[in-house]
């Protein structure tokens, strides 16, 4: 029987090679601006390849550097692109794979959040889904060793997504990331605008101003946003591009946000 999640995008998203992997996610890391603030509670950053989203992803990313020593467990959520199901789907494997090693999963996490009526074990949102994968190299890079709560979100409302959230708030020691791309296929100057609106509904946690055509992490952000308008948190929009900026045409584009919570 199955115990490890293998990568399902190694080789198509970003780099299969150990080494060529981790001297691009470095790269990234370093081409950030260093920040004063104090890590983030919780973030919001894409999934797409490496070569579109990446330097959007690791604007986030670069701000964690500082709670290496601190950061034991990350909440990781993304929306399924392969699969339609109702609820919040949780992994039994004990470990997620990528070329930089595996992850092990916090199945005592799982077990927390299992109870909770929205919550199942569904293997077949994991096994293929990107929208969890591309983030594992980035934070191996900025942490080092931690626990991973894998968490796929199908169709399901803010209050059952932020119901998971804050059963596994924690402390310092618990991040949550939540993995989301912003609009997709409209020329460049479309996409400027509404991922504008769209970046200002996130810092301002207005989640009902969110729909799918918005934010293909729709479901994961929203939760996000009604825990942080419950517990007082501020968001800061720290980039905001799209694949016209990063490495692709003009014509049809895809939107990128990071977000930064405290």
């Amino acid at each position: 029987m199955q115990t490890v999640r293998t990568p399902a995008v190694a080789g198509l998203f970003y780099p299969a090679d150990a080494a060529e992997l981790q001297a691009q996610v470095e790269h990234f890391l370093e081409c950030v601006e260093p920040s004063t603030e104090p890590p983030p509670k919780a973030i919001i950053a894409p999934h797409a390849g490496y070569v579109y989203s990446g330097p959007v992803a690791a604007s986030a990313y670069a701000r964690l550097r500082a709670a290496h020593d601190i950061i034991q467990r990350v909440v990781l959520l993304g929306p399924s692109h392969r699969l339609g199901f109702r609820g919040i789907a949780v992994s039994n494997m004990a470990a997620f794979a990528t070329p930089l090693g595996p992850i092990p999963v916090d199945q005592e996490a799982i077990e927390q959040i299992r109870y909770l009526p929205e919550v199942g074990c569904l293997e077949q949102a994991h096994a293929r889904e990107h929208s969890l994968e591309v983030h594992l190299p980035f934070l191996q890079a900025v942490l080092g060793a931690f626990k991973l709560v894998p968490v796929v979100v199908g169709d399901a409302h803010p209050f059952e997504v932020g119901a998971v959230l804050e059963a596994l708030w924690g402390g310092p020691e618990t991040l949550i990331v939540i993995s989301s791309d912003l609009s997709h296929y409209h020329d460049y100057q479309t996409a400027r605008w509404m991922d504008g609106e769209t970046s200002r509904a996130i810092e301002t946690l207005r989640f009902e101003d969110i729909d799918y055509e918005q934010a293909c992490g729709r479901n994961p952000v929203n939760g996000l946003l009604w825990v942080a308008r419950r517990k007082g948190l501020h968001c800061d929009a720290i980039d905001l591009r799209n694949s016209g900026d990063t490495a692709g045409p003009r014509d049809q584009v895809v939107g990128y946000g990071a977000y930064v919570f405290h």
